[in-house]
């Protein structure tokens, strides 16, 4: 497993807000969901993406893609002169700038919404509604928002996209999970592979064949009761030699590394399953629950417990029509 990877290996996109959106001029809309990671793209038309105060607006043509990260708000309008006419809110509730409800009267069929259901320009849409705290590392490696060009890898799963969006079949939404899923790990791979990119240093580490075999040990098996000197003995090098060169491409010791990946494991296994705080602690390598609750509260600042309490509420905070 690859660190990009393991990093999407997580809680994958699981019910996502996927939709159509079809528009005809002037036409101007505020994002304020607060979602942790949102695509979109155009299909016909054009759009301007305009995000926080002070940063240039961001040009859609078709085929193009754009990746918003959350929590700051954006505008998505036909021009930047546009003034807003809906806001999107939590759990893609839509509304009028005076908080009167919008969904029902723009519902234009499956997955489709809009001001008019011949619209010249329509968008794809897929948004992540909560925070996978086992990919915080990745997101903190994107920009506030970043635009693809049209072509390359990322075309042929737009077109089953859009072809699929708009289905209504049994196990439709999770088709439509696996298919984001993967525009957006084709998305990031095109992303870090352009020219002049600045990929974090846990991507680019990836290919160096000591400390990329490392990362790979340790995505694949956090569980594992390893030690530097285990780990150089499974590569074949020195302890020492490992120890100094991880750190140097990666940012941290691998022993750091390694309790940052269990307790981000950890975090997804309290907030995505029904186990007990014991049952996840032993999942990703602690023997004893009381270290394990000590460690995770040391970096995340609460319990195991608390932050499992606090996901709950805000997954029904996020469900829509909540």
């Amino acid at each position: 497993m690859d660190a990009l990877a393991g990093l999407l290996d997580g809680p994958r996109a699981r019910g996502a807000f996927l939709l159509r959106m079809v528009m005809e001029p002037p036409w101007s809309v505020r994002i304020e969901d607060r979602a942790p990671l949102c695509l979109m793209s155009m299909t016909d038309g054009e759009a301007r993406i305009v995000p926080a105060a002070g940063a240039d607006p961001v040009l859609l043509r078709p085929g193009d893609i754009a990746i918003a990260r959350g929590p700051h708000p954006y505008t998505v309008a036909d021009t930047t002169g546009t003034a807003p006419h809906a806001v999107i809110g939590p759990g893609g509730i839509c509304t009028t700038l005076h908080g009167e409800p919008l969904s029902e009267s723009m519902q234009l069929g499956v997955r489709t919404w809009g001001n008019a259901p011949d619209g010249s320009a329509a968008m794809l849409i897929g948004t992540y509604l909560l925070d996978g705290e086992i990919s915080r590392r990745l997101l903190d490696a994107l920009p506030p928002l970043l635009r693809l060009p049209s072509g390359g890898r990322v075309g042929p799963l737009l077109t089953l996209l859009d072809e699929e969006i708009s289905k209504d079949e049994p196990g439709q939404s999770v088709v439509l999970d696996r298919l984001l899923d993967l525009l957006l790990i084709a998305a990031l791979r095109t992303w870090f592979a352009r020219p002049g990119a600045e990929a974090p240093a846990w991507y680019r580490a990836m290919g160096d064949p000591v400390v990329g075999q490392a990362l790979r040990l340790l995505q694949t098996d956090p569980a594992h009761p390893w030690t530097v000197a285990a780990l150089a003995a499974r590569i074949g090098v020195s302890r020492a030699g490992l120890a100094r060169r991880f750190t140097e491409l990666v940012g941290e010791p691998p022993m750091a590394y390694l309790t940052g990946r269990r307790l981000a494991v950890a975090a997804d296994l309290l907030r995505e399953t029904d186990a007990t705080v014991e049952a996840v602690a032993r999942k990703v390598g602690y023997s004893q629950s009381f270290a394990f609750s000590t460690a995770f509260k040391r970096v995340r600042g609460v319990s195991p417990q608390e932050y499992r309490s606090s996901g709950l509420l805000k997954r029904q905070r996020t469900l829509p029509g909540s």
